[in-house]
């Protein structure tokens, strides 16, 4: 490993560099790659770099959920997202002693199985390596792959980068206002800021075997996203075919026979072609700070979540969406340094709920299958004797994804007296919705026209939601981007406005203000952005 001692040491970074961009974005899957997209709508100037040489080859993350179909509906890729994923009944899991043998429970994914009444999109099960050339595509920033981050040095205005391009041996600079670390679980650039992590750490050794065989015939009578059997899980990774089954790794992994596993834990005489092997560990932890001075933490680089409910990926995804607008406020001079600040104040327990979920998915997919393997063991094969607790609420989770409420410096207090979303305790954590516009929560999707909702109205700017536009217009002399949109009087009790009320919904649509009964003052809007962005520049 490069020698990384210099990672603490303030240095003057005014010296000659080959690139030099706003930020610079460390990690090329779907995170890195979204937060390219969202800068460069804001007009940042961005260079992304990925150790890999390309695009991942691997299925990995599947599960597109709701929150994540509708930052993409806001970026216009939705569409296409969904194109390459499976039909919407797919969107179930079930349960059974092989993947060939009869359910014995099954439960849709809700926000994935059907349309859900809180939201204007439905979320997909695509496969990640569907999914990052769309995103690839969407924006066109310089992409580098096969390059490494080999040293950064900082001082209080800039990031200098040292990036080696394992293909050449050559190395050069990148001298950037931030950096974006969006890499990996075992993230290069934490390691060489010593973050630590907390949480359960290392939580099972698992191989997921990418095999073809033909079972059209069985996922068509019987479709999901996922089977769990008694044998391990198995995912199908396209619409035209391909498969994948994940299971514990066996301690005589190097002698496997992974077709004969695999053959056996499908249940029928069936050909399975092998044709990748892969061995990783799910671990479980949330890095202790999401900030380390011009350096920003996201998605697997903040935390390692276990796979079990498909929550990875798509916190990674709220992560930059709630990062990236406020990197553009404070490199556009809207906004001040300190909202960055916010970034980590609002992510971080979001992160540690998550993870909770996360690991209670995992312990109870874990205790079915041990249970079932038990009892076949036992010669105990009666069906009803298989209790499963998650049947009915395992994929139940609007409340964690949608329900999500912000307490920052971000945003701003409010009087109202809506119910505010609660997580509750335990196993149950984020199961339940309530659509809230309570300052901190995510706008309620609700219709502003056929086909076009409040989350639409979201975007690059800041959108002021009233049932009196021309009292709220905003005027002139404000740094902010603001639109002020209508909204329909027959919506404004369920958003606890009065005739002349108003939100004030940042980029990320999460409401910054709620005003019920009309502005105080004539300053009231532009002093509740300059509260909510900061001192700007």
């Amino acid at each position: 490993m490069p020698d990384m001692s210099e990672a603490n040491v303030d240095v003057d970074v005014d010296v000659d560099v080959d690139v030099d961009v706003d930020v610079l974005i460390v990690g090329g899957g779907p995170v890195g790659l979204t937060a390219r997209v969202l800068l460069e709508r804001w007009g940042v100037r961005t260079s992304l770099v990925e150790k890999r040489t390309e695009l991942s080859p691997f299925p990995r993350s599947r599960l597109v959920n709701v929150r994540s179909m509708e930052i993409f509906r806001g970026l216009g890729l939705a569409v296409s997202v969904a194109a390459v994923a499976f039909p919407p009944e797919y969107g179930r899991i079930r349960f059974r002693d092989t993947l060939s043998g009869d359910d014995f429970a099954s439960a849709a994914i809700v926000g994935v199985r059907a349309p859900v009444p809180e939201s204007p999109v439905t979320g997909a099960v695509t496969s990640q390596d569907r999914l990052e050339p769309l995103l690839l595509d969407a924006a066109d920033a310089p992409v580098r792959f096969g390059v490494e981050l080999v040293g950064l040095t900082e001082d209080a205005d800039a990031v200098v980068a040292v990036l080696l391009d394992h293909r050449s041996g050559a190395e050069t600079r990148v001298r950037a206002r931030y950096v974006l670390a969006a890499d990996g679980a075992h993230s290069t650039v934490g390691r060489y800021l010593g973050i630590a992590t907390t949480g359960p750490g290392e939580l099972a050794r698992v191989t997921t075997v990418v095999f073809d065989a033909d079972l059209s015939a069985l996922a068509a009578r019987q479709p999901a996203g996922v089977y769990f059997t008694a044998h391990g899980t198995f995912l199908p990774l396209y619409p035209e075919g391909g498969w994948s089954w994940l299971a514990p790794t066996p301690e005589d992994a190097g002698d496997t026979d992974w077709s004969a596993l695999v053959a056996h834990a499908i249940g029928t005489d069936v050909d399975a072609d092998v044709l990748r092997v892969q061995h990783w560990t799910m671990n479980a932890a949330v890095a202790e700070r999401f900030r380390h001075g011009r350096t920003l933490l996201a998605g697997d680089a903040a935390h390692a979540l276990p796979i079990m409910g498909g929550l990875g990926m798509n916190a990674g995804l709220a992560d930059v969406h709630n990062l990236c607008w406020k990197l553009a406020g404070v490199l556009r001079g809207w906004a001040g340094p300190g909202l960055l600040d916010s970034y980590e104040a609002e992510r971080l327990p979001v992160a540690h709920r998550t993870l909770r979920q996360a690991v209670a998915n995992t312990k109870l997919g874990f205790e079915v299958q041990d249970r079932r393997r038990a009892q076949i063991r036992s010669g105990a094969g009666v069906r009803e004797r298989v209790e499963l607790p998650w049947s009915e609420r395992y994929f139940a989770q609007l409340g964690l994804v949608l329900g999500v409420r912000y307490d920052s410096g971000a945003v701003l207090a409010d009087g109202g007296t809506l119910p505010e979303p609660s997580y509750g305790d335990g196993g149950d954590e984020g199961t339940d919705y309530l659509p809230s516009a309570t300052p901190g929560c995510r706008m309620p999707h609700l219709w502003l026209a056929p086909g076009r909702s409040t989350l639409d109205a979201c975007g690059e700017w800041f959108t002021v939601l009233t049932p009196d536009p021309a009292r709220w217009e905003p005027g002139t002399g404000g740094p902010w981007p603001v639109r002020v949109e209508p909204l329909p009087g027959e919506h404004a009790d369920a958003c606890g406005l009065g005739p002349h009320g108003a939100l004030l919904v940042r980029p990320d649509g999460h409401v910054a203000a709620r005003w019920p009964a009309g502005p105080p003052t004539g300053a009231t809007l532009p002093e509740a952005l300059a509260a909510v962005t900061g001192p700007a520049a």
